[in-house]
C-alpha cells in the first residue's frame, strides 16, 4: 500500500486526476471511507482526467451516475444509502463493468466480498489536521511522486 496526503479539496481532486492516468478501460476502483473524507472530491478529478466534460455529482439519491468519455464512460456508484446486499443485486452493477467503462464505487465496503472481480480498493482517511485527507493506494495502482 502506498499513501498520499492531500491539504485541500483541490489537492485531492488533483490526486484523482493523477489516478486517471493509471486506469484503463474496464478498471474497477472501490473507494472506501468516513463520510467527508474527499471520495467524491477524488472521483471529480478522475473523471476530469479521463476526459468527462460534464459537472461530476455524488449519486447519494440516484445511486449510479453514467457519464460519457472518449473511451465509453464512467461508471460512478454511491452505496451510502443502501443498508441491505439485496438492494445492491437489484441495480445490476455487474452489467455497467466492460471494456468501455471504467466503474467507481464509494462505500465499496457495503459490497462484502461480491465486488466485481479486479477491484482495487482505495481506501480515505481523515488526516491529523483539519482539512487533510489521506488516500491509501493498493499495490498495482501506483502513482508517480
Amino acid at each position: 500500500m502506498r499513501r498520499h496526503r492531500s491539504l485541500s479539496p483541490r489537492a485531492t481532486a488533483e490526486l484523482g486526476r493523477r489516478c486517471a492516468s493509471v486506469l484503463q478501460p474496464g478498471a474497477v476502483l472501490g473507494l472506501i471511507g468516513e463520510l467527508g473524507t474527499g471520495k467524491t472530491q477524488f472521483v471529480g478529478g478522475l473523471c476530469a482526467g479521463l476526459g468527462v466534460l460534464v459537472p461530476v455529482t455524488s449519486p447519494t439519491f440516484t445511486l449510479i451516475n453514467e457519464y460519457p468519455a472518449p473511451f465509453g464512460a464512467v461508471i460512478h456508484v454511491d452505496l451510502y444509502r443502501i443498508t441491505a446486499l439485496r438492494e445492491i443485486a437489484d441495480l445490476g452493477l455487474d452489467e455497467y463493468v466492460s471494456d468501455h467503462t471504467i466503474c467507481l464505487i464509494e462505500w465499496a465496503e457495503k459490497l462484502e466480498n461480491h465486488l466485481p472481480p479486479g477491484t482495487k480498493l482505495l481506501r480515505f482517511f481523515h488526516g491529523r489536521t483539519e482539512g487533510e485527507r489521506v488516500v491509501e493506494f493498493p499495490d498495482g495502482l501506483t502513482l508517480d511522486s
